[in-house]
């Protein structure tokens, strides 16, 4: 590579920094075509077009590395320009900084267990079992999530793998002691808590199809359509046996009856009713039914009889290790210093996994503006983060204002020990 001045340096640098700022690579060409680097000023104009390819300056700049002549630039309407560095910015400096991580990234490296991973992107699958027919219903195709990639929670891993897991993998057990696989499993719990993860990596673990179904791919204003689409819903499932049918926010799909007004909204429960119900007549082997809600005791009771939801599995914000496996996922692509992730994961008890996943991007807000307006970009810090933490309340604490009414007094045969148990522990009953 030629040599080229430091400025010309700097700027090669804070452009791979931020590959999609377009005026900050045109300022790079436009330098290097002064320095007669011709070639590399069409590799990077070409770069910009490919981000902005309507950008007047950016065409202009490519014929002029390529020689053409000098051409006017057409009138174009004023855009908004991305305001320039603070006066004395030193791009020296910011390379320096986080040109390359610091190690160590955090003040403890111990083996940790791999951090959640994101759900990919969801693939469509054929749904309907004929050649050519497409399913109006979106099902996921087996992915690489499993149970080992929720962090901690221990807990309620062990309760599924009892209630759900175990069985289905051991099928001549399960003769044997005649473990039955009928019904479903509710998990239920405060927001933000991860039951749709937990889902997906129950469908990982089978290494089954997923189909995700909220109220609003079911209800309709039309007068019988919500039913055909619940029946739909489960047909869809069944053609992709097996599959792992989650239905989320149950309480809308499932509302007691007794409370509903609108018979359109009674007759989806009936019908919700009669596709789990399946289950004895086999129509639904291969068909695996999770269900969440964050309000467990507003679903109608006749969806938590046997042979249907009838296994129950609370799920709670995170524990210590859930909370450091979350807190290094979501810091993990960030310029961070030592950080102490054990200190911090003792400052976040109560947390949701939603909570800790704002609180990294309220640390990283502050080192963002602090870095604006100092004009020295510097790394994310302990004190960033703690700061942070101090501003955030946890989210699930209105819902154990309500859950607790519901331990105390509406605890009939003991459907929410497990709450009871957590609640007493906590010192919240």
């Amino acid at each position: 590579m030629p040599d080229h001045s430091p400025l010309i340096q700097s700027l090669r640098t804070a452009v791979a920094g931020a590959p999609d700022d377009v005026p900050l690579r045109l300022h790079l060409a436009e330098l290097l075509i002064a320095g007669g680097h011709h070639d590399e000023a069409v590799a990077e104009t070409a770069v910009a077009l490919q981000h902005a390819p309507g950008d007047a300056q950016a065409r202009e700049l490519m014929a002029r590395a390529m020689g053409a002549p000098r051409q006017p630039v057409p009138e174009v309407p004023p855009v908004p320009e991305v305001p320039p560095p603070p006066a004395g910015f030193n791009w020296k400096a910011a390379e320096d900084q986080v040109g390359d991580v610091l190690p160590p990234r955090f003040v403890e490296s111990p083996p940790a267990p791999e951090a959640p991973r994101s759900p990919e992107t969801p693939q469509t699958a054929d749904g309907s079992g004929d050649a050519g027919a497409a399913s109006a219903w979106e099902v996921e195709t087996p992915h690489g999530v499993r149970l080992a990639d929720v962090g901690g929670m221990q807990d309620v891993k062990d309760r599924l793998e009892a209630a759900f897991l175990a069985p289905l993998r051991n099928p001549e057990l399960r003769k044997l002691y005649g473990k039955s696989l009928r019904g479903g499993l509710l998990l239920y719990g405060p927001p933000g808590c991860g039951k749709t993860f937990m889902a997906r990596a129950v469908a990982g673990e089978l290494g089954a199809n997923f189909l995700s179904i909220s109220i609003n791919d079911v209800l309709d204003m039309w007068m019988g359509n919500s039913e055909r689409n619940m029946h739909e819903v489960f047909e869809t499932a069944r053609r992709q046996a097996p599959c792992v049918l989650f239905l989320d926010e149950l309480d809308a799909l499932g509302a007691k009856r007794s409370r509903t007004a609108h018979s359109g909204m009674r007759n989806t429960v009936n019908q919700l009713l009669t596709e789990l119900d399946g289950i004895d007549a086999g129509a639904n082997e291969g068909v695996f039914v999770l269900a969440a809600t964050n309000v467990p005791w507003d679903v109608d009771n006749a969806l938590r009889r046997p042979g249907r939801l009838d296994r129950t599995i609370l799920v709670l914000p995170p524990d210590a290790p859930a909370r450091e496996a979350i807190l290094r996922y979501h810091l993990r692509d960030r310029p961070v210093a030592n950080i102490d992730l054990r200190k911090l994961t003792k400052a976040t008890d109560g947390l949701s996994g939603a909570d800790l996943a704002h609180l990294c991007e309220a640390a990283a807000e502050r080192a963002l503006l602090d870095s604006a307006r100092t004009g020295t970009v510097r790394m994310i810090d302990m004190r960033d983060l703690t700061e942070a933490a101090a501003t955030i309340s946890p989210s699930s604490d209105p819902w154990f204002a309500s859950a607790r009414n519901v331990a105390m007094f509406a605890n009939e045969g003991g459907m929410y020990d497990d709450l009871v148990t957590y609640l007493k522990k906590k010192r919240k009953l």
